[in-house]
C-alpha cells in the first residue's frame, strides 16, 4: 500500500512540474516531495502501510516559512516522536529568507 501511495505522489508531482511557471511576484517555488523525498517516504512506509479511513493532505508551513521536514514542521516531533529518518536536501532555488535546514533546524514550531 505504501509503495502504491508513493508512486501516485510521484505521478502527481510530475504533473505539477508540467504547469506553466508562475509570474511575478512569485520568485521561489518549493517542491518538498523533491527535496525531502527520503524523509517523506520514511513516513509513508512507517504509517501508511495499512488501509486508513482518513487521509490528511497538505502541509503546515509553520511560522518560519516552508516546513523543514515533510509533512511536519517541528523537527523534534519528526525525529523523536515519529522516529523518522532521512535526508532533507536544499530546494534548487531557495529563498534567502526561507532556508530549508531539514533535521538540523534548531527552531521549534
Amino acid at each position: 500500500l505504501a509503495g502504491q501511495f508513493l508512486q501516485l505522489e510521484q505521478e502527481q508531482s510530475a504533473l505539477l512540474r508540467m504547469l506553466p511557471p508562475f509570474q511575478d511576484p512569485v520568485s521561489h517555488i518549493y517542491h518538498p516531495l523533491d527535496y525531502a523525498w527520503e524523509l517523506h517516504s520514511d513516513f509513508v512506509r512507517r504509517y501508511c502501510s495499512t488501509p486508513k479511513r482518513v487521509l490528511f493532505l497538505g502541509m503546515n508551513p509553520g511560522p518560519f516559512g516552508m516546513a523543514q521536514t515533510v509533512p511536519f514542521g517541528d523537527v523534534w516531533h519528526v525525529r523523536e516522536w515519529l522516529r523518522l529518518e532521512g535526508t532533507v536536501n536544499k530546494p534548487p532555488s531557495e529563498h534567502p529568507a526561507r532556508p530549508v535546514l531539514g533535521l538540523s533546524c534548531q527552531r521549534a514550531e
